[in-house]
């Protein structure tokens, strides 16, 4: 008997293809991001040396004052990508490439990159 798939499965499906195409360097690292519930990570990645160079979430103190507590709507997520670019242009970081972690490019993902290149990251 046929059975739907497991909604985090199918994520983590989409999310296995989706690397086996992107790859961070040196000079253009990977811009990762992961959303739950009731937050948003990013992180900058380099894979060549498996290092995450920074990162920023909304389980941060500092970024969780300027939210007040709350870190699952859109807002929350403009605020991480404009901290994220911020702290890559501080370290020299450009350009980078997207991984939206399987999720689709909507909502939260899309208002974290909009807020990261209109804050100086190019991808």
């Amino acid at each position: 008997m046929f059975k739907r798939a497991n909604r985090k499965e199918a994520r983590v499906r989409r999310h296995v293809r989706l690397r086996k195409k992107l790859s961070g360097t040196a000079e253009r690292p990977r811009l990762s991001v992961f959303k739950s519930i009731h937050h948003i990570y990013a992180q900058i990645i380099d894979d060549v040396q498996g290092k995450t160079l920074l990162s920023a979430s909304t389980v941060e103190p500092e970024i969780r004052k300027e939210l007040k507590g709350y870190g699952g709507n859109i807002e929350s997520a403009k605020l991480v990508g404009k901290i994220i670019a911020q702290r890559a242009q501080a370290q020299g970081i450009k350009e980078v490439v997207f991984d939206r972690g399987g999720h689709i490019y909507q909502g939260r993902v899309a208002a974290l990159a909009e807020a990261a290149r209109e804050n100086g990251l190019e991808f």
